[in-house]
């Protein structure tokens, strides 16, 4: 019985390891597909101005995902097969060491499965995810397209119009700042009246507040003038005589 038991079991672990490389190839070109998606829609607009070119290519990689998604998933069913078939022969074998050996093997093969089915999943998740992203970038920049191009002399007007605008928000914050700084010089020239009343007023003060002096200072101004005078009638009186020697 054990004989007759090794060759399918064989077969079986040979079949699941094929299908487990075949299924590991797949999941590397998946994922490259996937990384590459982004980049080369990005790449596609920068050299388009249309939107004809990536939304082909689009469908072109949309196809491409869709077929190795299905051979993926086919590949998994497969796996899941084979594990089921190997798991019969853990409640037929009879040898307790053979029955340990398969269960060991089984579940190695179920990690397996689990983790290229988890890896696929989450694969194809981002995919649908990024691509639902970029269809939806795509739409807008399709409509902001559109718009420019099927109103031009509106958009010409447009950009006239906010040019003006922006003209004469320039010239009010010119105004503005030219009225600021008139009234900071109004503000400091009053400051500084205030500040000369107040020293008028303290000179006022202190010339009342002392007379004396006052007084003094006057005559001091008056004996200045006199000292002038006379000095003046001095010097006009010697200067007749010289002239009056240099004729006679």
């Amino acid at each position: 019985r054990v004989r007759d038991s090794r060759p399918p079991r064989a077969d079986l672990r040979k079949q699941a390891r094929q299908l487990e490389n075949e299924l590991d190839l797949k999941l590397v070109s998946f994922s490259k597909l996937c990384t590459s998606y982004s980049s080369s829609r990005d790449g596609r607009r920068d050299r388009y101005s249309s939107d004809t070119t990536p939304l082909l290519n689009g469908s072109s990689q949309d196809r491409m995902f869709e077929t190795m998604a299905v051979e993926i998933e086919q590949l998994l069913g497969k796996l899941t097969g084979i594990n089921d078939k190997m798991a019969e022969y853990t409640t037929s074998a009879g040898v307790p060491s053979l029955n340990a050996a398969l269960m060991h093997t089984l579940q190695r093969h179920r990690d397996i499965l689990q983790d290229y089915t988890h890896e696929f999943h989450k694969t194809k998740a981002n995919f649908l995810a990024l691509r639902e992203r970029e269809n939806l970038l795509g739409s807008v920049r399709k409509d902001i397209e559109s718009y420019k191009s099927g109103s031009g002399v509106n958009n010409r007007r447009t950009e006239l119009f906010l040019k003006e605008h922006e003209h004469l928000r320039n010239s009010d914050r010119l105004i503005e700042e030219t009225i600021s700084i008139a009234m900071a010089t109004k503000e400091n020239m009053t400051s500084q009246r205030g500040m000369l009343k107040s020293i008028q007023s303290k000179m006022n003060t202190l010339a009342n507040r002392f007379p004396a002096v006052n007084s003094l200072i006057q005559r001091i101004n008056l004996r200045k003038r006199r000292d002038s005078l006379i000095l003046g009638g001095v010097i006009g009186v010697c200067t007749i005589l010289l002239l009056l020697y240099a004729f006679h």
